[in-house]
């Protein structure tokens, strides 16, 4: 079985304060925002909502991947997040 890798972003609210990540391991890598065990960013600014995530099959990819949508302007994060979550679901609990 190939190793999946995915970028994912987190927000405080919807339309609220953003971040992205990468993991091999999703479901361990989200418990740890979520729970206050990922040290930084996400906890200082209270960003536990998974709200966008997307497989890709190559570390490189998703690396390739991160830092472009980190250097996307946030209007068109935002945009990314609504076309397949309108509703800034939290994604967690169907992924898990």
């Amino acid at each position: 079985m190939a190793k999946s890798f995915f970028v994912y972003i987190f927000s405080s609210k919807p339309q609220g304060t953003l971040y992205i990540g990468v993991t091999s391991n999703v479901v361990r890598r989200i418990y740890e925002h979520r729970t206050g065990k990922a040290e930084g960013f996400t906890n200082q600014h209270d960003v536990k909502a998974l709200v966008y995530i997307e497989p890709h099959t190559s570390a490189e990819a998703v690396i390739t991947r991160e830092k472009q949508l980190k250097k996307w302007k946030r209007s068109w994060k935002i945009n990314l997040i609504e076309r397949d979550n309108p509703f800034w679901d939290e994604l967690y609990d169907a992924i898990t």
